[in-house]
C-alpha cells in the first residue's frame, strides 16, 4: 500500500463519521486513549500545557461523536465564562447581575430547546390549527442536554456565591468538557470539580487500578450484556403486539436490565477513565433495582441528574416547605420537566408524570406504611410493586411511541401462557445466562463489591492481566456487528 493511502487511512479514521461517533466501548477510543495517557502523563507537573492538551482532546472527543456541534461548544462556553466573570466584577448592580444570569440561561437553553424540542412543539402546535407541517431538518448534538445542565448549574452557583468563578476561560472550558463525563454524564457540578483542576492531583497507585476495575466493570455491562441482551428485546419493541404475552413480559424485563448495564456501563467507564487520569467523578448509580419505594428509587438511578433536579427544580419551586400538597406538585413538576429532559415527545412526558405521581403516593402514603412495621414480607411487597411500576414505565421509555408502549403492556396481559417458557429457554439460552448473572450480581451485597474492588487492587498484577484478557475475549465473542452507542447518546 502507497504511503499516501497509509495517510488517507489514518486521516478517515480521525476525521467525523457520523455513522460511527467515538465511544468507550469502541477499539479506536482505547487506541486513541492509550496515545492520551502517557502524553498526559508526561504534561502532568506543567499545569496549563496539562490543561491545554485535555482540553484540546475532549474538543476532539467531541468532534468525533458530533461533528462541526464542537464549535458550538466552545462558543457557550465562551460566553459563559465572560458572563461568570461580569457577574462578580466590583460595583456591578443586582440587576445587572440577574441580567448576566438570564442571558447565560437564555443562551444555554435556548440552543437546548431549538435543537431537542423545536420540532415537537412545532408538530403540537401544527396538530391543534391543522395544517401541513414539515419537521425542520435538525441534527441533536450528542450529550448537549448533559453539558448544557453543567452550564446552568455553573451561572446559578455563581451568582448566588456557592462557586467562585474560574480565572481563566481555559478552566472553565475543562470543567464543561472535560472528555470523560462530556456526552453522557455523570453531570458534573463546579463546586465539587473545578477545586480539583486547580490541585492537579496525581493519581495513587490504588485509584488507578480502581479506575481499572471500574473500566472492566463498565465493559462487562455495556459490551457484554446489555448489547447481547438488546438483540432480543429490540424484536419485541420493534414489532409491538406481534409476540406472545411471555415472550413480551420478557423483552421487557430484558430492556429493565439492558439500559441499567449500558447506563451504569457507561458511568463506570466515565469514573474509571477520570480516576486513571486524577480526577473524582461523583457516583451515578447505587443498585437502582434494590429499591423498595420511588423515592428510594431515584436517591440511586441517575443520582447526578436526580440530585441537579432536586437542587436546581425542585428547591426552588418550594420543595417540602410550603406544605403538603406543594409538596406533592412539586414532585409532580420537577419530574415531569424531568421526562422532558430525556426526549421530546409525549412518552417522556407520561413517563416523567407517572413517576412524579408515584412519588406523591410514595410521600402520602409512608406514614401508614410506617405503622406496619418492618416486616420481609412487606419489604419484599413494596420491592415487587416498586419494580413492577420502574419496568412497566421503561416501556414508554423504549416503544417508538406512546401508542406501541401501550400495546405492548397490553399484549402481557392479553396472551400470556407459561407454556412459551421452555422453548424460549432453549432458543434464548444465553440471554436467559446474561440475565441471571446481572439479577444476582445486582442482589449480591453491597459490601461484597466493596471487597471484590480491593481484592482486585491487591492483587499480582498477573490476575489483572487475566481479568482484562477475559473481558476482551468476551466483547470479542460477543459483539454484533456495529459498536452499538450508548442508550443516553441519545439525550
Amino acid at each position: 500500500m502507497a504511503a499516501g493511502d497509509v495517510l488517507k487511512n489514518i486521516a478517515d479514521c480521525l476525521a467525523f463519521d457520523p455513522s460511527a461517533p467515538l465511544l468507550f466501548s469502541s477499539g479506536t477510543f482505547w487506541a486513541l486513549f492509550l496515545i492520551f495517557m502517557p502524553l498526559y502523563g508526561l504534561l502532568k507537573k506543567r499545569f496549563w500545557q496539562m490543561v491545554v492538551f485535555v482540553l484540546a482532546f475532549s474538543f476532539y472527543f467531541y468532534y468525533k461523536c458530533s461533528g462541526l456541534f464542537v464549535l458550538m461548544l466552545a462558543g457557550t462556553s465562551l460566553v459563559d465564562w465572560f458572563l461568570s466573570r461580569a457577574i462578580i466584577k466590583p460595583g456591578i448592580s443586582k440587576t445587572w447581575r440577574k441580567a448576566c444570569v438570564a442571558l447565560s440561561l437564555a443562551l444555554s437553553l435556548g440552543i437546548l430547546a431549538y435543537f431537542k424540542y423545536a420540532n415537537f412543539f412545532l408538530w403540537n402546535i401544527n396538530a391543534m390549527v391543522g395544517g401541513n407541517f414539515q419537521p425542520l431538518d435538525l441534527i441533536l448534538p450528542v450529550g448537549i442536554s448533559f453539558y448544557t445542565f453543567q452550564s446552568v448549574s455553573y451561572i446559578v452557583d455563581v451568582y448566588k456565591g456557592r462557586v467562585a468563578p474560574t480565572q481563566t476561560w481555559l478552566e472553565y472550558a475543562f470543567f464543561l468538557a472535560f472528555f470523560p463525563a462530556l456526552v453522557a454524564g455523570p453531570i458534573v457540578r463546579a463546586d465539587y470539580f473545578i477545586p480539583q483542576i486547580r490541585q492537579n492531583r496525581h493519581a495513587t497507585r490504588d485509584e488507578v487500578y480502581l479506575g481499572l476495575w471500574l473500566i472492566l466493570l463498565g465493559v462487562l455491562k455495556k459490551a457484554v450484556i446489555a448489547d447481547y441482551i438488546a438483540q432480543y428485546n429490540d424484536l419485541i419493541f420493534a414489532n409491538p403486539g406481534g409476540y406472545s404475552g411471555f415472550e413480551t413480559l420478557m423483552g421487557i424485563i430484558g430492556y429493565t436490565m439492558q439500559i441499567y448495564c449500558d447506563f451504569s456501563g457507561y458511568s463506570d467507564m466515565a469514573i474509571g477513565i477520570a480516576l486513571i487520569m486524577g480526577f473524582k467523578l461523583a457516583p451515578n448509580f447505587n443498585f437502582p433495582y434494590k429499591a423498595q419505594n420511588l423515592t428510594d428509587f431515584w436517591h440511586r438511578w441517575h443520582i447526578s441528574l436526580s440530585t441537579w433536579l432536586r437542587d436546581y427544580i425542585y428547591i426552588p419551586l418550594g420543595g417540602n416547605r410550603k406544605g403538603t400538597a406543594r409538596t406533592y406538585i412539586n414532585n409532580f413538576a420537577t419530574m415531569l420537566i424531568g421526562g422532558l429532559w430525556h426526549g421530546a415527545a409525549w412518552k417522556f412526558v407520561f413517563w416523567g408524570a407517572m413517576h412524579g405521581a408515584g412519588l406523591a403516593v410514595h410521600k402520602a402514603g409512608k406514614p401508614y406504611m410506617n405503622r406496619l412495621g418492618n416486616s420481609w414480607w412487606l419489604n419484599a411487597l413494596c420491592w415487587l410493586t416498586t419494580m413492577a411500576t420502574v419496568a412497566a414505565l421503561w416501556v414508554f421509555f423504549r416503544a417508538d411511541s406512546f401508542k406501541d408502549s401501550i400495546t405492548i403492556i397490553s399484549s402481557v396481559f392479553s396472551d400470556f401462557s407459561l407454556s412459551y417458557a421452555p422453548a424460549f429457554a432453549s432458543a434464548r439460552m444465553l440471554w436467559l445466562i446474561l440475565m441471571i448473572i446481572i439479577v444476582v450480581a445486582h442482589a449480591m451485597p453491597t459490601k461484597f463489591w466493596d471487597n471484590a474492588s480491593q481484592w482486585f487492587i491487591k492483587s499480582p498484577w498477573v490476575v489483572k492481566l487475566i481479568a482484562f484478557v477475559i473481558v476482551v475475549q468476551l466483547v470479542i465473542e460477543l459483539k454484533g456487528e456495529d459498536v452499538a452507542p450508548f442508550i443516553y447518546f441519545q439525550f
